[in-house]
């Protein structure tokens, strides 16, 4: 005997590199599998058509009017994704204080559902935001009063907003607010217009992140906000019970699904919620995360493909069952070559 050697034979018996050594034996034995299922693809809707403007901050995505969106809505069909998320780009001639563009039946997001329904029927779902920044002239997600964003006062509003959208031919609404109490008001409102099949997908675990900038530019409340913060009602970044104690809420409430957001700062959440409570969890990639990795591949400092589909893969690893991220064309596109 040597060294390396005892009374059972060469050390070590177990080698865990065994299963490392052919492409086969990785595929074999590999725990978790990102596919283009997994992808809801945000997409940022224009008014007018034939129109699309780049998003500085965001390389590689733009703001599309509707008919190019139900075009985005068709490759997303054929490449496997399973929903789009769209979030309006209202003119600023159309937003007010009280955000009442929110409640129109025919404003950009209830338009643009309607015409993708037309065309790409149920081979794809279609999640609409429900929140009032896009819509308000101070860019916050609810109304104003004296100074301070109201809560009870808001959820009526957001409300009328998930009907409409749901009139329109919404598969799934989604909440994005942070508003107490939103859930069960939203539910009962759509059971009482008989949309009882619509589900709701809540971003229960939503935190006041620096990473929305690029987000709050694309979808021009960035100005309006004027330095402002949500740090009233979005979460703090240093809790992680609290978390819990919100995602409880909005599945007693009656939501569907939960969100955790924004992603990878925020994975050790995602695993949390999934291990607690066994129910299907969505996890953001914020603007600002794409902006990162974006920004680095440009520069030739990562390797774009291998770092975005790692960074989706580490998602699905935590335990999301579903994953938002503007790379949703380009890594369906890649897990499909």
């Amino acid at each position: 005997m040597n060294a390396w050697s005892d009374a059972r034979g060469p050390f070590p018996s177990t080698r865990l590199r065994r299963l490392r050594r052919h492409s086969w034996l990785r595929e074999l034995t590999q725990e978790h599998r990102l596919a283009p299922a997994d992808l809801i693809w945000p997409l940022f809707i224009l008014p007018g058509s034939d129109q699309s403007e780049a998003i500085a901050s965001m390389p590689g995505v733009g703001r599309h009017s509707i008919d190019r969106i139900v075009q985005q809505a068709e490759a997303a069909v054929r490449m496997g994704i399973s929903a789009v998320a769209l979030f309006p780009v209202t003119p600023p001639a159309l937003k007010s204080p009280d955000g009442e563009e929110s409640a129109n039946p025919e404003n950009l997001i209830c338009t643009a559902t309607r015409a993708i329904r037309q065309v790409v029927g149920d081979r794809l779902g279609i999640v609409c935001d429900v929140a009032l920044d896009p819509y308000t002239s101070h860019g916050q997600d609810g109304l104003v009063r004296n100074g301070y964003v109201v809560n009870d006062e808001t959820i009526a509003m957001l409300c009328q907003q998930a009907i409409n959208q749901a009139r329109a031919g919404c598969d799934c609404i989604a909440p994005s607010d942070m508003m107490d109490g939103r859930i069960v008001a939203i539910r009962s409102a759509l059971d009482e217009a008989s949309f009882h099949d619509v589900s709701i997908l809540a971003y229960a675990a939503k935190y006041a992140s620096a990473f929305y900038g690029p987000f709050r530019e694309a979808v021009g409340s960035a100005k309006n906000l004027s330095g402002g913060d949500k740090k009233t009602y979005q979460m703090n970044p240093a809790n992680t019970d609290e978390a819990i104690h919100e995602v409880a809420l909005d599945l007693q409430e009656g939501a569907d699904m939960v969100m955790v957001k924004p992603g990878m700062p925020y994975l050790d959440i995602v695993r949390r919620v999934h291990e607690t409570f066994h129910v299907p969890v969505a996890v953001y990639q914020v603007s600002g995360e794409y902006a990162m990795l974006k920004a680095a591949s440009q520069q030739g400092w990562l390797d774009e493909r291998a770092a975005v589909l790692e960074s989706l893969l580490g998602m699905k690893r935590a335990g999301a069952s579903a994953i938002l991220t503007y790379f949703a064309m380009d890594a369906a596109q890649w897990m499909n070559s």
